[in-house]
């Protein structure tokens, strides 16, 4: 059995980000159940030189729309990154699977070899298709998801791993 580019791009973003999305909205609960102002966990960072929760969750979007787009050679919709709140974090990431859900096998597959070129540490770096989503993308979606996720369990907010992983098929 083979793996198709768009099995393991699209329904891969779009799982993570409703994993994204449901510790998102467990944050929020939290917050408002524990009187925080939720902009505590929005402007909050592991360590001093790492970014925010609000980044984090902006990268992981920026990566699955961005991904899904360059794989049908497409240029992704760009979105400010404003957000103060979960909130706006929450629909952030619900913009993002309207955005993915719609791309098809079609648009996808037959993509592997598809070049696309984008600034790695401020330099154009180009990559196939598949190293592109595989070598790069994926990891930095995950990257920025789990980084999210730690963030919001240091801050006491009762998630765990299968928040993470989300429901097992």
């Amino acid at each position: 059995m083979t793996i198709s580019m768009y099995q393991a791009s699209v329904p891969v973003f779009l799982r993570g980000l409703a994993n994204l999305k449901a510790i998102l909205e467990k944050a929020a609960a939290h917050a408002q159940a524990h009187k925080i102002d939720d902009t505590v966990f929005v402007t909050d960072r592991l360590y001093p030189n790492m970014l925010p929760l609000s980044k984090q969750v902006q990268i992981a979007s920026d990566f699955a729309r961005g991904t899904t787009a360059r794989l049908a050679g497409a240029e992704p919709p760009s979105m400010e990154d404003n957000e103060k709140t979960l909130a706006d974090l929450i629909a952030r990431v619900h913009k993002t699977i309207d955005y993915v859900t719609p791309f098809t096998a079609a648009q996808i597959d037959g993509s592997e070899a598809r070049s696309i070129t984008r600034p790695v540490r401020g330099q154009p770096k180009t990559f196939t298709g598949i190293n592109y989503l595989l070598q790069f993308a994926l990891p930095n979606f995950y990257f920025h998801s789990a980084t999210t996720y730690a963030i919001l369990r240091h801050n006491g907010v009762e998630i765990g791993k299968p928040d993470f992983l989300g429901a097992l098929d």
